[in-house]
């Protein structure tokens, strides 16, 4: 799914996606100029990358490439978000990355921020959100060449 030159969406699993708003929180966090590649994954293609990218022989939840200033990939498990608030996390969480946060208490704040911009009807239980709650497969790469190739291992299969 293309919602424009500057965002594209592509889904990799069998299942459907939810109808929710990627480009609103793209758009938000990075801006309208980024060009950005959303691609939703399941577990045996997440522990795959997790394993070439970061050494770590379980499946991520959430890996974000930047291969520029303005642009960048990223890759979200969908067997690990169970729920749509969880899915919005996600997307959140690595748009932050793309956009030089790191964990810290900082950035947990912007994710509860851009979270209530985007749901503001968020549960309370969801509002005390630690980053630690996402797995801690979850991070940020900003190396071209590991980005170069994760794009080149998307467009072979599709």
């Amino acid at each position: 799914m293309n919602t424009g030159d500057k965002f594209e969406i592509r889904n990799l699993t069998k299942g459907k996606l939810p109808r929710l708003p990627f480009s609103r929180a793209k758009e938000m966090i990075l801006g309208k100029n980024y060009e950005l590649s959303l691609v939703f994954i399941g577990n045996q293609l997440a522990k795959k990358l997790n394993k070439t990218y970061r050494n770590k022989n379980s499946p991520a939840d959430v890996l974000s490439f930047a291969l520029d200033k303005n642009l960048g990939e990223i890759f979200i498990n969908l067997a690990k978000a169970k729920t749509n608030i969880k899915l919005v996390l996600l997307l959140i969480h690595g748009l932050l990355h793309l956009k030089g946060g790191r964990h810290s208490s900082k950035m947990e704040s912007e994710q509860r921020k851009f979270l209530s911009l985007i749901f503001p009807y968020v549960p309370s239980s969801i509002k005390r959100y630690r980053h630690r709650q996402l797995s801690d497969e979850s991070n940020d790469h900003r190396n071209g060449e590991r980005f170069s190739t994760a794009t080149h291992y998307r467009r072979r299969r599709g």
